[in-house]
């Protein structure tokens, strides 16, 4: 555990705040739910709740049936990070922080689908060989949880661009749909 030297008191309601600063590089918005974990050190600590973490296992099944019976390449993300995926290397995406563009379609809460004349947007922050065709935001009770996205690989040279179907487009709904429907119960 790292040291801030930020010290805070707690108010007569039990809140405590959590520097801006602090918020900014651990990426923690208004609304993010927060785990709270205790030690026998007296220690509390804050840690981002992610309820698509807990599909992680079932997530990654779905990726990979998608991939293996349609040959689609696909990621699931919560709101930060690739959680899930295959047909793309799983070192290289798994817990990896997600490209802005990605970010603003997931709060979007709308299907992204590229046009074709249309520059790929990275998956990854650092700007991944894949680019997102076609992602659709996991909504579960009104809330935005993350996305599932078909990516392509070479989708940055636009000679090697596929038209995107409606098949695709339909499978990335679906998925988003039932994962959002599984957090639900």
């Amino acid at each position: 555990m790292k040291a801030t030297g930020i010290v805070r008191r707690i108010d007569d309601l039990g809140r405590v705040v959590i520097p801006k600063e602090i918020r900014r590089t651990m990426r923690i918005r208004e609304g993010d739910p927060l785990e709270i974990y205790t030690d026998r050190e007296g220690e509390v600590i804050f840690k981002k709740y992610s309820p698509i973490g807990e599909l992680a296992s079932f997530a990654a099944q779905y990726a990979e049936t998608l991939h293996k019976t349609c040959s689609l390449s696909v990621v699931i993300c919560d709101r930060d990070a690739v959680i899930a995926c295959a047909g793309v290397p799983r070192k290289e995406y798994t817990d990896k922080a997600l490209s802005r563009e990605l970010e603003e379609i997931i709060e979007g809460r709308s299907l992204y689908v590229r046009r074709e004349d249309a520059p790929a947007l990275p998956v990854l922050a650092d700007h991944s060989a894949h680019g997102v065709r076609c992602a659709m935001p996991i909504i579960s009770e009104g809330d935005v949880l993350g996305c599932v996205a078909s990516v392509g690989e070479g989708d940055t040279d636009p000679q090697h661009r596929s038209p995107i179907g409606e098949v695709e487009t339909k499978l990335i709904l679906t998925a988003a749909g039932f994962l959002g429907r599984q957090l639900e119960t």
